[in-house]
Formats: C-alpha cells, structure tokens, sequence
C-alpha cells in the first residue's frame, strides 16, 4: 500500500486575464455581471496581478512530504492544478490511500463539503481506487491556535489592544441545515483569545459575496464602526479563518479595510498570515500521520 497526502485549496487565477474564466468555474458557469467581473480583475491588479495562493499551498506542501516522508499532493478546487488533476498524478503514481486535508481550518458543507465532493466524482470518473481518510476539520487544533497566536505576538506592545479576528462569510443559509461553520470559527478565536489571555476581542465575518442573498456578519466595516465609536484608535485585524496570503487577505485587509479604518482615524494592522509557519506544518503533518495510520 502506497500512503500519501492530498492537500486541497480554493484556488485563484495567476494572472489578471485569467479572473474571467476562474469566475464562471466558482458560479458553475453562471456569469456575473461585467462590472462586478471588471471589479475583481481590478482587485487582482492592486495586489500586482496574481494571487499567491498557489506557490504558498506549494510551500505547505514541500515543508509537510519533508517532514512526513511520504508524497504530498495540492489540487484546487476552482483553478488549476484540479483535485482530479491531483489525483490522477496520484493514481499514476501507485498511491492507494491518502490523507486528504483541506486547507480551510473549519468544516462547512460550501465549503470543505465541497472539496469532498469534487474529490469523489472525480474518483468515480477515473474509477481510481485511492481510499482517501479526510480530515474534515481541524479548527480547535493546539498547534493551530498555536500558529495563529505566534503570528499575532510581534504585534503586541506593552498596552492593552483591540483585536478583531475574522473569517471569510457565507451566505446565511448554511445555518438553516445546522452547518457548524459559524460555531467552529468562533472557537477559533476564542481558542486564540484564550491562548494569547487577550482582554479585548471582537469578531467579524469578511469578504461576503456580490450576491442579493444575506451573508453571515457582522462584516468587518461594522465592527470597525463600532469600535472607533467607543474610541478605539488601533486595532489588529487577525484573519483566523485563512491559513496563506490570498485576494481576501492582501486586497479586502490591506487595503480595503486598513483604507476604510483610516478614514474613521483608527490604525489597523494585520499579523502575519500562516503561509508555511512550522507550527501550522507540524500540524497537518499530526492530523496527516493519525489518518494514515
């Protein structure tokens, strides 16, 4: 029996031309409609053309096959390469089973449930026989909270501050079926709060889609209002719902955010996204070795 690790992503186009087709792949083919297309090609111009995504999933997995010893594959669920174009390389390869973790540290069925899904239809399409052990969460994980917490410090003074920990929404619905996103994103914050013994901290959900549907809040813009109305004048912004450096965080945090906190007087710094911190590899090097075995 051959083991190896599937590393899974949202995925995010490497080039502004690009953003057109990657946008009908996340809607199914739906269109949006053109200002909201010349909107996000926009976004991906401000943070200089690409999304990093895929070079940092990369990294993450390099640093883990290091550490493991065993093969470790990255497949994207809405840009190339694939999850069936992983896991054709890893039928190709002899791999009979694998640990499959999804790079999205809380469990909801629009999201992590997804990449289940696309994994399974392309194992029926290809008649592949890879038994793939998931993990399907990993939001209370002490070497995740751990990471998280080791970010945030270098930011820290000697004075109390505000933080603000986030996690990308979406839309309400996902609650009406009992989906336990909302729950496990919450005690990752408070899990990092608890960790780091904070005093202040807020919670709010970013980067909610254009769509007509509610999306999960408070947003980000709320909170922030709120917060500058109680006089809070600097605050660390600590996105705990994201593992690497992608649109969401380079554009709606350091930009979008940091802008619309300036103008209401209030400094906004941002820690460090995990990327491929240690901690957060010796993680998924826990959970890969405790499926696999």
């Amino acid at each position: 029996m051959k083991q190896a690790v599937l590393l899974l992503a949202h995925g995010a186009p490497e080039t502004v031309d690009q953003v057109d087709a990657y946008l009908l792949n996340i809607r199914g083919g739906r269109p949006l409609p053109p200002a909201m297309v010349q909107e996000v090609r926009h976004r991906y111009a401000l943070i200089g053309g690409r999304s990093p995504l895929l070079d940092l999933t990369r990294r993450q997995a390099a640093a883990l096959q290091a550490r493991l010893g065993v093969p470790v594959y990255v497949g994207m669920r809405n840009w190339t390469p694939y999850i069936r174009d992983a896991l054709d390389r890893m039928a190709a390869d002899g791999v009979t089973r694998a640990a499959a973790i999804c790079m999205a540290p809380q469990y909801s069925s629009l999201s992590v449930g997804l990449y289940m899904r696309r994994a399974q239809e392309a194992l029926a399409e290809k008649g592949a026989s890879i038994d793939l052990a998931w993990v399907e969460s990993f939001y209370q994980h002490p070497l995740l909270i751990a990471a998280f917490a080791d970010r945030i410090r270098p930011l820290l003074g000697a004075r109390p501050v505000t933080m603000l920990f986030t996690a990308h929404s979406l839309p309400e619905r996902v609650l009406e079926a009992g989906d336990p996103y909302d729950q496990e994103v919450r005690a990752t914050a408070a899990g990092v709060a608890a960790a780091m013994e904070l005093s202040r901290w807020d919670f709010a959900y970013q980067s909610q889609g254009m769509t007509e549907e509610k999306w999960l809040g408070p947003t980000v813009e709320s909170r922030i209002d709120a917060l500058a109305g109680d006089g809070v004048r600097e605050m660390i912004l600590a996105p705990i719902g994201f593992v690497c450096d992608h649109l969401e965080i380079l554009y709606d945090v350091d930009i979008l955010f940091r802008d619309y906190a300036a103008r209401r007087g209030v400094l906004l710094r941002r820690p460090e996204s995990l990327n491929d911190s240690p901690l957060l590899v010796q993680a998924l090097a826990e959970l890969a070795r405790e499926r696999l075995s």
